[in-house]
């Protein structure tokens, strides 16, 4: 498998190539030159199997022709999804009406971003291992993925790690869960403004070549194409575990950046029959709207009790832009650098209606999130997160047909936001043994301006590079 840039102007690469790079050097992001395809009876061949095992036979198109070997990508995976405490991994739990949670917060740091960055995490190191290198891991979390990257990185051989999160704008859960972390390799960074300036200030790193190649910069946020790739493979056994290939299924994804909800997108291309994919937004909504309008358009970001969608640029629509532009690279490179000089971007109409005919698109806000939290306790005692009752509001206004199992991806646990949570239901989600003792713990975190120059200048002098 070869992977291309969605630019059209960046060395094509292998997967190990395209994990390490993470940003192409064009300021794109990599995407597989074709899509592998999954047969009726390769999906029949996965039912009953571990999620170890699942994961493996679904990355393992993506990764051959890599330097990593079938066998080492079967030990990763176990050795991976050991850390999750529950023996399925992704469990399955059907609500009071019939729609059907799937559990993603199993893992270390309770959100879905443990099922890529634990896999990813190990994937490093073990390249790193074999070309003796030290890479520079540059990250930007929105509240969950800088949680998941550092415990999936922290201690790990050949990996410093800085991670910058807006300051201010995740829970307080989500904060010491990154700035109590006590590895010398991991270097959190408070940065003054919001996601998006954390994410621009990354991709800004990355395209100063001159510094990228000093301190050898590796991506850990869904722009590297690893993180992608890990999660289909969740989507897949799903909908195995529903019946598949004889019943088809849907999805409805609480999404900011795209990436969760592109893997699901990923997984119907494979051959997966998926019959409806839902996006699921805040007031921070511009996928929704571009699903229903077709124009792209950059607004205010809103603070909001679901944090991690509190995003306006998200990244991983490229990706799908590359595939509805018929993979024209410098078409979409003009209209993504149209779209970032001016703040919006008419799609071509052909894209604008293929892009509504593939997903379905609502939004919920800080209200209809509390009644849906406390709706959803009363009915059957289920506690869910603000990210979970945004899809949740959103997929039980949006399914087309009651025949077909409607799946919401549970993003994080409960606990992770405790004040939205006993806001709307008067309980105090408790936080697993592991984490029992966090408000107890040190915190260690720099505090810089929305700047490049000062976080460059901070990379290097915490890293030694």
């Amino acid at each position: 498998m070869k992977y291309e840039s969605t630019r059209g102007d960046a060395p094509v690469l292998d997967f190990s190539g395209a994990l390490l790079a993470g940003l192409a050097l064009d300021g794109g992001l990599y995407v597989p030159t074709s899509v592998p395809a999954l047969s009726g009876d390769d999906l029949r061949a996965l039912a009953g199997r571990p999620y170890a095992e699942v994961a493996a036979e679904v990355l393992w198109p993506f990764v051959t022709g890599s330097t990593i070997a079938r066998d080492e990508l079967g030990r990763l995976t176990i050795e991976a999804y050991a850390t999750f405490d529950h023996p399925d991994v992704t469990p399955l739990r059907t609500l009071h009406d019939g729609v059907h949670l799937l559990e993603l917060f199993h893992g270390p740091t309770l959100s879905f971003k443990d099922l890529a960055l634990q896999l990813v995490g190990r994937l490093f190191e073990h390249e790193l291992a074999r070309t003796g290198d030290v890479i520079t891991v540059l990250g930007a979390t929105s509240g969950d993925t800088g949680s998941a990257a550092i415990e999936g990185c922290r201690d790990r051989a050949g990996i410093e790690l800085v991670m910058l999160h807006p300051a201010g704008r995740v829970s307080e859960v989500q904060r010491r869960q990154m700035t109590t972390v006590t590895s010398p390799n991991i270097h959190n960074v408070a940065v003054d403004g919001t996601f998006d300036d954390c994410q621009d200030l990354v991709k800004a790193a990355f395209a100063d070549r001159p510094f990228r190649q000093r301190a050898n910069l590796a991506a850990v946020n869904s722009i590297n194409w690893a993180r992608v790739a890990a999660q289909v493979a969740y989507y897949v056994r799903t909908a195995v575990e529903l019946g598949a290939p004889e019943q088809p299924v849907a999805f409805t994804v609480p999404t900011g950046n795209f990436g969760n909800i592109l893997a699901a997108d990923l997984a119907r291309r494979m051959g997966v029959p998926i019959s409806q994919l839902v996006i699921a937004s805040n007031e921070n909504d511009i996928l929704t709207r571009t699903v229903e309008t077709g124009t792209m358009e950059i607004g205010a970001v809103e603070a909001t009790t679901s944090p991690a969608m509190d995003i306006q640029v998200s990244s991983n629509l490229e990706r799908l832009l590359f595939d509805l532009y018929d993979g024209d690279g410098r078409a979409l490179s003009a209209d993504m650098t149209e779209f970032r000089a001016a703040g919006r971007l008419q799609l071509p109409a052909a894209v604008g209606q293929a892009l509504a005919g593939r997903f379905d698109a609502g939004r919920l806000d800080v209200a209809g999130v509390a009644e849906v939290i406390a709706d959803q306790y009363a009915a059957d005692g289920t506690l869910v997160d603000p990210h979970t009752a945004v899809g949740l509001g959103v997929a039980r206004r949006l399914r087309r047909d009651a025949d077909v199992p409607m799946v919401v991806a549970a993003t994080a646990h409960p606990a992770k936001f405790p004040d939205a949570v006993r806001a709307a239901t008067g309980v105090e989600p408790p936080l697993p043994a592991q984490l029992a003792d966090l408000f107890d713990r040190d915190e260690r975190c720099a505090h810089l301006p929305a700047d490049l120059a000062a976080v460059e200048e901070h990379l290097l002098a915490v890293t030694g590079r």
